[in-house]
């Protein structure tokens, strides 16, 4: 790996970045020179120290997002009545 690379955890993050929402198993394609375990090993503490957030989507489908990218989400639909 060479300086200008970073870290596994750098990596990585910047790839959630490019692409938030993607599943867990796009991240080891995003950093092809990574394999699923490395991938794996990386988002297990970073996840657990909230650098990431992991939502299951189904069985063994996981989606990677930052913390932050919920900050950005869509409000749900619904309007509050002023009282006039």
């Amino acid at each position: 790996m060479s300086p200008q690379q970073g870290t596994v955890a750098d990596r990585i993050l910047k790839a959630v970045r490019r692409a938030p929402g993607c599943q867990l198993d796009d991240l080891e394609h995003s950093c092809p020179d990574l394999t699923w375990k490395q991938v794996f090993l990386e988002i297990d503490p970073l996840s657990r120290t909230g650098q990431v957030r992991l939502t299951a989507k189904g069985l063994g489908v996981y989606t990677v997002k930052l913390p932050t990218d919920e900050a950005f989400a869509p409000e749900p639909e619904y309007q509050v009545r002023e009282e006039r």
